[in-house]
């Protein structure tokens, strides 16, 4: 990880400022959702993106049943129905 040297303080309700030239930087808008994870000893912030629950795709997504798939699964799963069918 690079420090971008600057520091921001937590305020009374647990809020952070993220900077602007930061949030330019990973084209972050107001309400745009992010992800919040730890990763050892790190908070880590990531821009929240929609992906197909199978393999992690942001592309060609289709949501099923308030899921989200890619076109690849999506036809791997159906060549996987279509033999079943099949037999």
């Amino acid at each position: 990880m690079k420090s971008t040297g600057i520091i921001r303080k937590v305020d009374e309700l647990g809020r952070v400022v993220i900077p602007i030239e930061i949030r330019n930087k990973f084209d972050i808008s107001e309400k745009d959702p992010l992800e919040i994870y730890v990763d050892g000893s790190s908070i880590v912030l990531k821009k929240f993106e929609s992906s197909c629950i199978f393999c992690g795709n942001t592309k060609n997504l289709t949501a099923y049943k308030n899921k989200l798939i890619c076109n690849k699964c999506a036809e791997k799963i159906s060549t996987l129905n279509n033999s079943e069918n099949q037999n």
